[in-house]
């Protein structure tokens, strides 16, 4: 293994604010030499979040814009690296490890990697999912919010699917990796969904499977009913993936429920509230709260500290008896406006320079 470009890389991926802590094994290392050839790592390691055409890199780096080409097109469909189209052409950028390159790996996962990503998450990730503001945050699923109550555009599972051209499903790489190690549950691997506000943009995928707007709205429906969470990227506008999470497989749920971090996801503008002449008791919606913040006694309890405000539990009252109001105002903290304002609050709260990874 070539060391040193695996170690270029495994800094560059640490300086960008989503952060790739290393370990004291080097598992982050080895990580990267799985999916990475040592040309592909130093090519990487020098990569910016701005996306530049293989000519603006040839200029800026040296060498052939062509022979860049060549090594790039291959990591870009490998989901390595960013691509997209740029006032120049086709560019490309460097990709956080998480949430980014990992999660393009669900077609490469085998077990060798499932391990080293069990060891790397086991030593390394509380450092990722301590840092403010948190990776994501969650939604509520669509039942389960009171009719009179008014919902924020991004807090609106609908809204952020009609703000996309084109919907996608893929496997969930969590459940995925967890299965392969021996540890895996029970809920549905294929609800993990994709975005793009490009018509037709999975259509040729190898990898996402293309989805009408019903087709994407069922998929939410069934992981709902399976008792997932919906989370996103924590900021309000340009979300292009919804995962349905579970404390048992999600790497960044499981945060709570194995490495104690309280805070591991956003939590919505929503609490569950109990409507307590109907309310019989019977502990279904106990069941089903992935957070520990519902408790029964005569009636459920709702911790609202560590209520997140998923709603999933609605779904599995059979009286109706739960629903969801928002927080006092002063309880609200409203996500990031974009992904560019995530990043600099993310990068300020990391002591981070921004500007040298743009």
């Amino acid at each position: 293994m070539n060391e040193d470009s695996y170690l270029q890389l495994a800094r560059r991926l640490d300086e960008l604010p989503n952060g790739f802590p290393p370990t004291p094994e080097g598992i982050e290392l080895r990580l990267l030499a799985k999916l990475f050839t040592p040309e592909e790592a130093r090519l990487a390691s020098r990569l910016r979040l701005t996306l530049e055409t293989p000519e603006q890199l040839a200029e800026r780096l040296g060498g052939d814009s062509e022979a860049l080409r060549a090594i790039l097109k291959p990591m870009a469909k490998r989901g390595l690296i960013e691509v997209g189209a740029t006032p120049d052409g086709l560019g490309y950028g460097i990709m956080p490890f998480v949430v980014g390159i990992y999660e393009m790996q669900v077609g490469r996962m085998d077990g060798e990697l499932a391990t080293l990503f069990e060891t790397y998450y086991q030593q390394a990730f509380s450092a990722i999912l301590s840092t403010q503001p948190q990776l994501h945050r969650v939604i509520p699923v669509r039942e389960s919010i009171r009719m009179d109550i008014e919902i924020r555009p991004y807090e609106n599972v609908l809204s952020i699917l009609d703000e996309a051209r084109s919907w996608g499903v893929v496997d969930c790489i969590c459940r995925v990796q967890k299965a392969l190690i021996g540890e895996g549950c029970n809920h549905p691997v294929d609800v993990c969904m994709m975005l793009s506000d490009k018509p037709a943009a999975f259509d040729n995928s190898p990898l996402i499977r293309a989805l009408t707007r019903q087709q994407a709205i069922a998929t939410l429906e069934r992981a709902a009913e399976a008792g997932l969470v919906h989370s996103v990227s924590n900021n309000q506008r340009g979300i292009w993936y919804i995962c349905n999470c579970c404390t048992c497989s999600c790497g960044i749920l499981r945060g709570m429920a194995e490495l104690g971090i309280a805070n591991v996801v956003a939590r919505s503008e929503f609490v569950n509230r109990v409507d307590e002449t109907s309310c019989t008791g019977c502990g279904d919606c106990v069941t089903v709260c992935q957070f520990g913040a519902l408790e029964l006694a005569t009636t459920v309890l709702v911790n609202a500290q560590r209520c997140v405000g998923c709603g999933v539990c609605t779904l599995a009252c059979p009286e109706g008896s739960l629903s969801l109001v928002r927080r006092p105002e002063a309880e609200i903290k409203p996500p990031p406006l974009d992904q560019a304002e995530w990043l600099q609050m993310r990068a300020q709260k990391r002591g981070l320079d921004i500007k040298t990874v743009l």
